[in-house]
């Protein structure tokens, strides 16, 4: 595991406390981190609620992304509620694929902390709907 790589988990990391807001909202038991173009580190983890609100640490760190100013992402990965990496759920792949229609498969996704293992997002979102090149500017 390279040293973005490190720096993004420990980000990640960082902002991983799990816990319960109220009887209904959990918070912070995945927390992600998204590298922006610009060499940014953004950071979000999941809010779980009872009904369908909440929203996943990944698409939470995209979204704190956004809200600065950026929208290339460069690399994203997950620490999930045992500390392990994990891939990015259909929501999180849809809503880069479609932040970046054209350079969505070069997306780097760290898929296991542990040994480093690593794939692009267009490895893990082959044949999507939205395909590079096709976008409309």
């Amino acid at each position: 595991m390279d040293a973005i790589w490190q720096e993004m988990l420990a980000a990640a990391q960082a902002v991983r406390h799990g816990r319960q807001v109220s009887d209904y909202v959990s918070c912070g038991e995945v927390a992600a981190a998204v590298r922006s173009k610009s060499g940014r580190i953004y950071t979000g983890v999941c809010v779980d609620t009872c009904s369908t609100l909440g929203i996943c640490a990944e698409r939470n760190a995209i979204f704190n992304m956004l809200t600065h100013g950026e929208q290339e992402i460069d690399r994203v990965l997950a620490v999930m509620s045992d500390g392990r990496g994990g891939a990015p759920c259909g929501a999180c792949r849809e809503l880069m694929a479609q932040l970046m229609p054209d350079d969505y498969p070069s997306v780097r996704v760290l898929l296991d902390n542990g040994t480093g293992r690593e794939m692009t997002l267009g490895e893990l979102t082959p044949e999507w709907w939205i395909q590079p090149g096709v976008a409309k500017k």
